[in-house]
């Protein structure tokens, strides 16, 4: 059995460009000075829902800050959720009650954006811009927030917006979440552009333009492909996992093989979604592999959906060691696993920040 500190020390072997053996990393790879993790798609304590029923107060938004740190957590993107207002959760999933009247969505991701700056002020994290950012407040052992938003609703047709959340912080843009907007087509709604919308494509030049990540999460195989194909910089599939059976619970947001190697093909990176769609937590640790078979151990890293998430089989940070540990063990060498836990968040972030 691997403990926390081999599986620690292993990852220190690894920054340091050697393994266990004394053996030269790989020359095509440079490991970062120290060992990183990330997640590439959170909303601790549900900060967003601020103000609404389902908000659970703000020392709910403290427990997971103060756990990122404890578990050593380096970096995630924190995300707003564009639609919020629009979506409502019950027993069988996500359902679209409304849709914004003009002007609304502006105005509900400025009141999203004065709960971050607020609740992250006083609370024990870094809000972060730059790439560099991420190993910095890691040697403090202080995660470093990134802004993101899930969905691109709030632009409204409007590509200079887009300038203006880079200006807000804004580092990544997931373009769809659960109500159809103009940017592309979901994975969970009939689709109305046939892919990635011409104002779609003047958002992804511009992000690309302005160093925003492009978040392609929730967005369908197609409209996938179409940011591939017009992106220049590596695009991210924030919080997802390989289809299973259909009738698995939101089997809708799981991808194809195909899906998968589109994103790895502009140099991006998946992040594998510990949500109920699996059974437990090993089934997550396996198809973790299935994804780096696939995609391979390049392409790779988590979103955990952190306080988010449908039934997740990971419910706290404290279970990041927990699953390099299993990862480990099923055969995964160090340097991939170091690569799935962060170093490939720190490559993306550095290619496109």
């Amino acid at each position: 059995m691997i403990t926390r500190k081999r599986f620690i020390n292993q990852l220190i072997a690894a920054a340091a460009g050697t393994s266990l053996l004394g053996l030269k990393a790989k020359e095509s790879w440079t490991a970062p000075k120290q060992p990183l993790t990330f997640d590439f798609h959170c909303h601790p304590g549900l900060f967003v829902t601020k103000g609404t029923p389902r908000y659970a107060g703000d020392a709910a938004v403290l427990k997971t800050v103060t756990t990122m740190n404890s578990s050593r957590l380096s970096g995630a993107f924190v995300s707003l959720v564009a639609d919020m207002p629009l979506i409502a959760i019950g027993p069988t999933g996500v359902s679209v009650s409304h849709t914004y009247a003009a002007g609304e969505g502006w105005r509900e991701y400025q009141r999203q954006l004065g709960l971050f700056k607020e609740l992250f002020k006083s609370t024990d994290v870094r809000v972060s811009t730059k790439a560099a950012d991420l190993e910095k407040y890691a040697s403090q052992d202080k995660v470093a927030a990134y802004l993101g938003c899930e969905g691109g609703d709030m632009l409204e047709g409007n590509v200079d917006r887009v300038d203006e959340m880079y200006k807000d912080g804004v580092r990544s843009i997931q373009l769809v979440h659960y109500v159809p907007n103009d940017l592309g087509d979901l994975q969970t709604a009939a689709a109305v552009h046939n892919g990635l919308s011409f104002f779609g494509k003047d958002v992804v030049g511009r992000m690309n333009k302005l160093g925003i990540v492009v978040d392609v999460a929730h967005a369908s195989f197609k409209t996938t492909k179409d940011v591939a194909d017009v992106t220049t910089k590596p695009i991210i599939l924030s919080h997802s996992a390989l289809a299973l059976e259909p009738d698995r619970p939101i089997a809708q947001r799981a991808i194809s093989a195909d899906h998968a190697r589109v994103v790895a093909g502009t140099g991006g990176v998946i992040g594998m979604w510990p949500s109920g769609f699996f059974k437990n937590f090993d089934e997550f640790v396996d198809g973790t592999l299935r994804m780096i078979e696939v995609a391979g151990a390049d392409h790779v890293g988590l979103g955990t959906d952190m306080d988010g998430n449908f039934k997740p089989v990971m419910e706290s940070y404290s279970q990041l060691a927990a699953w390099g540990e299993a990862l480990r063990a099923k055969g995964l060498s160090e340097e991939e696993t170091w690569k799935v836990l962060g170093g490939n968040a720190l490559r993306v972030l550095k290619a496109v920040l």
